[in-house]
């Protein structure tokens, strides 16, 4: 996850959740329907999207919340697939401010959602939900994990996740924070039982030697103001290789999305005014 001081919830995950509420007001049609997410962020927040309008709708403000919006699109769009096949347990690795949960179409089906956060971060999140009056649905478990010291498998286990059962796995925004290690070893754990029909969704960044110049420029601006925040990336990824260390885990099925495949996918027959055309790319590996 994000790197988060002790007792200091993730600034990402704020920002990340303002992009996806500056979505449902600035941008139609909406490619990503959260009618909660402004509600969560409290009665000032809609105010302040308005308020700051015109940044928000400068070129890459536009190309980077294009990228968050389609990435949470296509997880959500799996996971529904996933549920087809008779998948009942979603784990959101590092949920933020995601609000999932909250607009569970699936709880017909018996779904089950497992948070997992660092335990600030989380204790954050509860305090915006409790102030929104929202109300937690019974199908949520949240499960606070410091990863410093404790186990993902353990902590999931404790708190009623079945390992011997199919399960879908998002974790969006994450890697780029992460060591390799730490990536591999969270994708072990999600294949390691070999439940079929079992799956993961994430995102990653490719490597900088492949970004055109002004690219490179305006990301390595971005990596210099994520390292003030406490939250520097550390890890990139080429496309090839990281499918083959995919299928080499384990995973049988591996699916990339690119920005030319996320644009015909979902903004260029939509009369959006998003585009996709940065680094990032998402992946969905399936068991």
């Amino acid at each position: 996850m994000p790197i988060v001081k002790e007792d200091f919830p993730s600034r990402t995950a704020h920002g990340v959740a303002i992009t996806r509420a500056a979505h449902q007001l600035l941008d139609l049609p909406r490619v990503f329907e959260d009618p909660v997410a402004l509600t969560l962020l409290g009665p000032q927040a809609a105010a302040g999207i308005r308020a700051a309008e015109a940044r928000f709708n400068r070129r890459y403000a536009r190309y980077l919340r294009g990228f968050l919006v389609a990435r949470s699109r296509l997880a959500e769009d799996a996971l529904a697939e996933a549920v087809a096949r008779g998948v009942r347990q979603y784990v959101l690795l590092g949920a933020g401010l995601d609000t999932f949960a909250h607009r569970n179409p699936h709880l017909a089906a018996g779904l089950r959602v497992f948070e997992v956060d660092h335990p600030a971060t989380q204790e954050w999140k509860r305090q915006l939900i409790s102030n929104a009056r929202l109300k937690s649905p019974g199908s949520l478990v949240y499960v606070p994990v410091d990863f410093e010291r404790e186990s993902l498998g353990q902590r999931l286990g404790a708190n009623g996740f079945r390992a011997d059962e199919p399960a879908f796995f998002s974790w969006l925004g994450v890697t780029m924070y992460l060591s390799k290690e730490a990536i591999q070893e969270t994708l072990r754990f999600v294949v390691h039982s070999r439940v079929i029909r079992s799956g993961i969704v994430f995102d990653y960044l490719t490597m900088p030697g492949r970004w055109d110049l002004l690219r490179r420029w305006g990301m390595k601006l971005l990596m210099r103001r994520m390292a003030a925040a406490g939250e520097p990336w550390q890890t990139f990824f080429e496309p090839a290789q990281l499918h083959a260390e995919l299928r080499h885990l384990g995973f049988a099925t591996v699916r990339d999305f690119g920005p030319e495949e996320i644009n015909a996918r979902l903004f260029e027959n939509a009369g959006a005014r998003l585009r996709v055309g940065g680094p990032g790319r998402v992946v969905l590996a399936r068991i």
